[in-house]
Protein backbone atom coordinates (compact mmCIF):
# COMPACT_ATOMS: atom_id res chain seq x y z
CA UNK A 1 0.00 0.00 0.00
CA UNK A 2 1.13 3.53 -0.76
CA UNK A 3 0.79 6.23 1.88
CA UNK A 4 0.23 9.68 0.38
CA UNK A 5 0.61 12.30 3.10
CA UNK A 6 -0.21 15.96 2.57
CA UNK A 7 1.35 18.26 5.15
CA UNK A 8 -0.52 21.21 6.61
CA UNK A 9 -2.18 22.67 9.68
CA UNK A 10 -5.62 21.71 10.99
CA UNK A 11 -8.19 24.46 11.54
CA UNK A 12 -10.31 26.70 9.32
CA UNK A 13 -8.00 29.69 9.78
CA UNK A 14 -5.21 27.86 7.91
CA UNK A 15 -7.38 26.16 5.29
CA UNK A 16 -6.35 28.35 2.34
CA UNK A 17 -2.83 29.27 3.47
CA UNK A 18 0.27 28.37 1.42
CA UNK A 19 1.31 25.96 4.20
CA UNK A 20 -1.78 23.83 3.48
CA UNK A 21 -1.13 22.95 -0.17
CA UNK A 22 -0.39 19.38 0.94
CA UNK A 23 -3.83 19.08 2.56
CA UNK A 24 -5.50 20.61 -0.51
CA UNK A 25 -3.76 18.10 -2.81
CA UNK A 26 -4.85 15.14 -0.65
CA UNK A 27 -8.40 16.52 -0.76
CA UNK A 28 -8.20 16.66 -4.57
CA UNK A 29 -6.91 13.08 -4.78
CA UNK A 30 -9.70 11.95 -2.45
CA UNK A 31 -12.31 13.70 -4.59
CA UNK A 32 -10.97 12.28 -7.86
CA UNK A 33 -10.64 8.71 -6.63
CA UNK A 34 -13.69 8.44 -4.37
CA UNK A 35 -11.74 8.15 -1.10
CA UNK A 36 -13.20 9.56 2.11
CA UNK A 37 -10.46 11.04 4.30
CA UNK A 38 -12.36 11.22 7.58
CA UNK A 39 -11.17 8.38 9.83
CA UNK A 40 -8.90 9.25 12.76
CA UNK A 41 -5.75 7.13 12.98
CA UNK A 42 -2.37 7.95 14.59
CA UNK A 43 -3.11 11.68 14.95
CA UNK A 44 -4.14 11.94 11.30
CA UNK A 45 -7.27 11.94 9.19
CA UNK A 46 -6.99 9.01 6.77
CA UNK A 47 -8.89 7.27 4.02
CA UNK A 48 -8.14 4.08 2.09
CA UNK A 49 -8.92 3.34 -1.55
CA UNK A 50 -7.24 2.83 -4.91
CA UNK A 51 -5.44 5.00 -7.43
CA UNK A 52 -4.95 3.33 -10.81
CA UNK A 53 -5.44 -0.11 -9.26
CA UNK A 54 -2.90 0.44 -6.48
CA UNK A 55 -4.04 0.38 -2.83
CA UNK A 56 -3.52 3.80 -1.28
CA UNK A 57 -3.95 5.43 2.10
CA UNK A 58 -4.39 9.20 1.99
CA UNK A 59 -3.42 11.05 5.18
CA UNK A 60 -3.57 14.56 6.61
CA UNK A 61 -1.59 14.71 9.89
CA UNK A 62 -3.49 16.73 12.51
CA UNK A 63 -0.41 17.48 14.64
CA UNK A 64 0.34 20.85 13.02
CA UNK A 65 3.04 21.15 10.39
CA UNK A 66 6.15 21.12 12.59
CA UNK A 67 5.21 17.79 14.23
CA UNK A 68 4.07 15.93 11.08
CA UNK A 69 6.50 13.07 11.65
CA UNK A 70 4.98 12.24 15.04
CA UNK A 71 1.82 11.25 13.17
CA UNK A 72 3.30 9.59 10.08
CA UNK A 73 5.83 7.33 11.85
CA UNK A 74 3.23 5.55 14.03
CA UNK A 75 0.77 5.42 11.12
CA UNK A 76 3.33 3.69 8.90
CA UNK A 77 4.37 1.30 11.66
CA UNK A 78 0.76 0.37 12.49
CA UNK A 79 -0.07 -0.40 8.85
CA UNK A 80 3.35 -1.88 7.90
CA UNK A 81 3.96 0.71 5.18
CA UNK A 82 7.65 0.90 4.18
CA UNK A 83 9.27 4.29 3.52
CA UNK A 84 9.65 3.46 -0.20
CA UNK A 85 5.83 3.53 -0.41
CA UNK A 86 5.53 6.99 1.17
CA UNK A 87 4.85 10.15 -0.87
CA UNK A 88 4.85 13.46 1.03
CA UNK A 89 3.31 16.61 -0.47
CA UNK A 90 4.14 20.05 0.92
CA UNK A 91 4.65 23.73 0.15
CA UNK A 92 8.16 24.98 -0.63
CA UNK A 93 9.15 28.61 -0.04
CA UNK A 94 12.40 28.10 -2.01
CA UNK A 95 10.43 27.44 -5.22
CA UNK A 96 8.48 30.05 -7.21
CA UNK A 97 4.68 30.06 -7.11
CA UNK A 98 3.17 27.37 -9.41
CA UNK A 99 6.44 25.46 -9.86
CA UNK A 100 6.41 21.81 -8.90
CA UNK A 101 9.34 19.55 -8.11
CA UNK A 102 9.35 15.82 -7.40
CA UNK A 103 12.37 14.54 -5.47
CA UNK A 104 13.12 10.92 -4.54
CA UNK A 105 15.17 11.91 -1.46
CA UNK A 106 17.15 14.73 0.10
CA UNK A 107 17.34 17.09 3.05
CA UNK A 108 14.42 19.02 4.50
CA UNK A 109 15.93 22.23 3.03
CA UNK A 110 14.68 24.22 6.02
CA UNK A 111 11.08 22.96 5.84
CA UNK A 112 10.10 22.15 9.45
CA UNK A 113 7.33 19.72 8.50
CA UNK A 114 9.69 17.68 6.35
CA UNK A 115 12.40 17.94 9.02
CA UNK A 116 9.96 16.31 11.47
CA UNK A 117 9.12 13.54 8.99
CA UNK A 118 12.80 12.80 8.27
CA UNK A 119 13.63 12.85 11.99
CA UNK A 120 10.75 10.56 12.96
CA UNK A 121 11.37 8.06 10.15
CA UNK A 122 15.17 8.28 10.51
CA UNK A 123 15.70 8.48 6.75
CA UNK A 124 15.79 11.17 4.08
CA UNK A 125 15.02 8.64 1.32
CA UNK A 126 11.44 9.87 1.07
CA UNK A 127 9.67 10.72 -2.18
CA UNK A 128 8.27 14.21 -2.01
CA UNK A 129 6.20 16.52 -4.18
CA UNK A 130 7.28 20.10 -3.46
CA UNK A 131 4.85 22.86 -4.43
CA UNK A 132 6.40 26.30 -4.95
CA UNK A 133 4.81 29.18 -3.06
CA UNK A 134 7.32 32.06 -3.35
CA UNK A 135 5.52 35.01 -4.99
CA UNK A 136 8.68 36.44 -6.55
CA UNK A 137 8.79 39.52 -4.33
CA UNK A 138 10.02 40.25 -0.80
CA UNK A 139 7.72 38.60 1.75
CA UNK A 140 9.06 39.68 5.15
CA UNK A 141 8.66 36.91 7.70
CA UNK A 142 8.47 33.46 6.10
CA UNK A 143 6.36 32.13 8.99
CA UNK A 144 3.81 34.94 8.62
CA UNK A 145 3.68 34.42 4.86
CA UNK A 146 3.07 30.65 4.89
CA UNK A 147 0.29 30.95 7.48
CA UNK A 148 -1.54 33.92 5.92
CA UNK A 149 -4.42 33.36 3.48
CA UNK A 150 -3.40 32.93 -0.16
CA UNK A 151 -3.83 36.22 -2.01
CA UNK A 152 -7.01 36.61 -4.03
CA UNK A 153 -4.94 37.13 -7.21
CA UNK A 154 -3.39 33.66 -6.73
CA UNK A 155 -6.60 31.82 -5.85
CA UNK A 156 -7.65 31.61 -9.52
CA UNK A 157 -4.42 29.70 -10.24
CA UNK A 158 -4.68 27.54 -7.11
CA UNK A 159 -7.20 25.05 -8.52
CA UNK A 160 -4.99 24.18 -11.49
CA UNK A 161 -1.87 24.02 -9.32
CA UNK A 162 -3.46 21.58 -6.85
CA UNK A 163 -4.71 19.54 -9.81
CA UNK A 164 -1.18 19.39 -11.24
CA UNK A 165 0.21 18.14 -7.91
CA UNK A 166 -2.54 15.48 -7.74
CA UNK A 167 -1.60 14.39 -11.28
CA UNK A 168 2.06 14.15 -10.18
CA UNK A 169 1.17 11.90 -7.24
CA UNK A 170 -0.94 9.69 -9.48
CA UNK A 171 1.99 9.44 -11.90
CA UNK A 172 4.38 8.43 -9.10
CA UNK A 173 2.00 5.68 -7.99
CA UNK A 174 1.23 4.43 -11.50
CA UNK A 175 4.65 4.65 -13.15
CA UNK A 176 7.31 5.29 -10.51
CA UNK A 177 9.14 8.38 -9.30
CA UNK A 178 11.75 8.58 -12.08
CA UNK A 179 9.14 8.63 -14.83
CA UNK A 180 7.04 11.16 -12.93
CA UNK A 181 10.06 13.44 -12.49
CA UNK A 182 10.67 13.59 -16.25
CA UNK A 183 7.06 14.61 -16.84
CA UNK A 184 6.34 16.96 -13.94
CA UNK A 185 9.54 18.64 -12.78
CA UNK A 186 9.38 22.20 -14.00
CA UNK A 187 12.50 24.32 -13.84
CA UNK A 188 11.65 27.93 -13.19
CA UNK A 189 14.02 30.64 -14.50
CA UNK A 190 16.84 31.30 -12.08
CA UNK A 191 16.09 28.31 -9.86
CA UNK A 192 19.17 26.87 -8.22
CA UNK A 193 19.99 23.30 -9.25
CA UNK A 194 19.85 21.92 -5.72
CA UNK A 195 16.75 23.81 -4.55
Amino acid sequence: MFLVAGLGNPGEEYELSPHNLGFLTVDRLAERHGIRVNRKDSKALVGVGEIDGHPVMLAKPQTFMNLSGTSLAPLMEKHSIPTDRLVVIYDELDLPWLSLRIKPKGSAAGHNGMKSVIGSLKTSDIVRVRMGIHPGRPIGSGADFVLAPIKRSQREELDGFVGLAADAVRSIIAGGVEKAMTVFNRRAPGLKEDA
